[in-house]
């Protein structure tokens, strides 16, 4: 999952929140530094990682993908499925998506001196351009997809994968849509057993 499901499903708990989104920048167990609740919501980034890379509903996204994208498929999965999640966002949230992202990069700010070099030097090219919020937007999606093309050197061609996820438009949401529902699950146990 990308970056609005982590925020999503940290359960409106800020520094689970912090950690959930920052995970990825952190690598092994370089977080003992911070609070322990931000701490536990990097492990919660890892189990849900964990969760969605074993699962088979995923994986049948990331196939139809794969022929085109290799490797690349699932990070392309992630992606999407954050569409669908911003789309859709009032079945899951009744604070509307604008003000949540809004909230969400208050936390960043008021939080800036723990946050990962990485993390501090994307949040304002993230704020200013406003990421998450145009994840409900195909040119958003699009955009995300040229910029991931970008940091791989024009290797991986996501940047074409707006064309599949036009193509495949309804079977990417049915199975974000299984999937997630699932994950909400998977991921509000973790949560209480934090």
């Amino acid at each position: 999952m990308n970056f609005l499901a982590h925020i999503y499903l940290s359960f409106d708990d800020p520094e689970i929140t912090l950690g959930n989104f920052i995970a990825d920048s952190i690598r092994a167990n370089k977080y003992t530094h911070l609070p322990e609740r931000v701490q536990q919501g990097i492990m919660l980034h890892r189990e849900i990682d964990t969760f969605t890379d074993t699962h088979d509903i995923p994986k049948i996204s990331s196939k139809r993908l794969h022929k085109n994208y290799s490797h690349y498929s699932r990070v392309i999965v992630d992606i999407f499925y954050d569409h669908y999640l911003a789309k859709n966002w009032s079945t899951y949230c009744d604070t509307p998506l604008d003000i949540y992202v809004e909230n969400f990069y208050d936390l960043l700010e008021d939080n800036y001196t723990i946050l990962p070099v990485g993390v501090q030097r994307m949040m304002p090219y993230m704020i200013s351009d406003n990421w998450i919020y145009n994840y409900s937007k195909m040119e958003g999606i699009g955009k995300v997809l040229n910029g991931m093309n970008r940091r791989t050197n024009n290797k991986s061609k996501m940047n074409f994968a707006i064309l599949d996820l036009e193509e495949h438009y309804d079977k990417f949401e049915d199975e974000f849509t299984a999937f997630f529902e699932e994950l909400m699950v998977f991921s509000k146990q973790k949560f209480i057993s934090l």
